[in-house]
């Protein structure tokens, strides 16, 4: 009797998915003839601000059932699809595969692109300066330990530009080859990861050595070999190692998030909600610091995020990172930068990009 009433709506959803699959490829029709005027002009095959602005009237048109968050996870993947037929880009991570590096990549790109994992944050870095990646994402900061360092070390001296920002909830789990912990003499993780989940190991699990790896990933393959090791990782590393979970959401802080920013040598026009990173230094005077950042103020132009990092020159003088919301070439900004320009000892625009959801 239930299948008599089903079957009429099973019909529908069959009529519903032909229309759907039509559609999607009238809608892949016209991207692969926007990649031919691309090539012509040699114009970037990703935009980050055009894709912005497509998922935020995403949300903005959605009326339901479905959440938004879950249409616009449809889209970036209707697009990253739609985008590969003019170009699979290749995009650098910090791996192995099943980092959130990598799923930070699947978050900006969709699954639609080659990825590239790198060894070390360096290494990102280098693959995208040789052309090797056209764009790679870095770990920048995390809610809970704070700023990525070496990533704002190589972001000094880089010729490459932030041409886009991801922020992901970051849900460490402890894995193991059989999901139980008896055996294990080791639990291993990234260091930031070991720091986040601090006081949970503390409380469970004070016996066990804690081995610093370059990467929850690698940790993740480590326990997939060895009977000895308990991995900290994302439910990605779980499944790309064949792992199971022994204990789930052992981050201290529930609200914890970790920023990458995405490098390349593109830089995004405006997208109608954009963010800047700077990188400026002072002269050596009183009140440097108050002066350089008076212009900002002065133009209504909000700062969100500054952070000092030593300049290395023994003679304890520091660059600051500076995030301001707004796009360079806005009006209110490109005034406050000019007039910023002209007190900083040293200046630099990292890049304007999408703001991060």
């Amino acid at each position: 009797m239930s299948d008599d009433k089903l079957k009429p709506l099973r019909d529908q959803i069959d009529a519903i998915d032909a229309q759907l699959i039509s559609l999607l490829n009238q809608r892949a029709g016209v991207a692969q003839q926007v990649g031919h005027i691309k090539a012509e002009t040699n114009a970037p095959v990703f935009r980050p601000e055009r894709e912005a602005q497509v998922l935020a009237r995403v949300a903005e048109r959605n009326h339901g059932p479905l959440a938004s968050s879950d249409l616009q996870s449809i889209f970036r993947e209707v697009m990253s699809a739609c985008r590969s037929l003019e170009k699979r880009i290749t995009v650098a991570y910090l791996g192995p595969a099943g980092t959130y590096s990598e799923q930070a990549v699947w978050q900006q790109f969709g699954q639609a692109v080659e990825g590239l994992p790198c060894v070390s944050i360096d290494e990102i870095f280098r693959s995208v300066e040789a052309g090797t990646a056209e764009f790679g994402v870095v770990p920048v900061e995390n809610s809970t330990e704070g700023t990525v360092n070496r990533t704002l070390d190589l972001l000094m001296r880089t010729t490459l530009s932030i041409s886009g920002e991801v922020a992901l909830p970051v849900q460490h789990s402890l894995m193991t080859r059989t999901g139980a912990m008896e055996g294990v003499t080791r639990i291993c993780a990234h260091s930031q990861a070991l720091a986040q989940c601090q006081a949970w190991l503390n409380e469970h699990y004070p016996q066990l050595e804690r081995r610093a790896v370059a990467s929850n990933g690698e940790a993740a393959r480590m326990a997939s070999e060895e009977s000895g090791v308990a991995a900290i990782a994302g439910d990605m590393a779980a499944r790309r190692y064949s792992l199971a979970i022994a204990h789930a959401h052992i981050q201290d802080d529930p609200h914890n998030r970790t920023r990458f920013f995405v490098v390349g040598t593109l830089q995004p026009g405006p997208s109608g909600r954009d963010q800047t990173s700077l990188l400026l230094s002072v002269p050596n005077k009183s009140g440097a610091v108050y002066e350089l950042l008076a212009p900002l103020a002065r133009h209504g132009v909000s700062m969100t995020r500054f952070e000092s990092r030593p300049a290395r020159t023994g003679r304890w003088e520091y660059f600051f990172f500076v995030d301001i919301e707004g796009h360079a070439h806005d009006a209110k900004v490109a005034e406050a930068l000019a007039e910023l320009q002209t007190q900083a000892a040293f200046f630099k625009v990292l890049g304007s990009y999408p703001h991060a959801a």
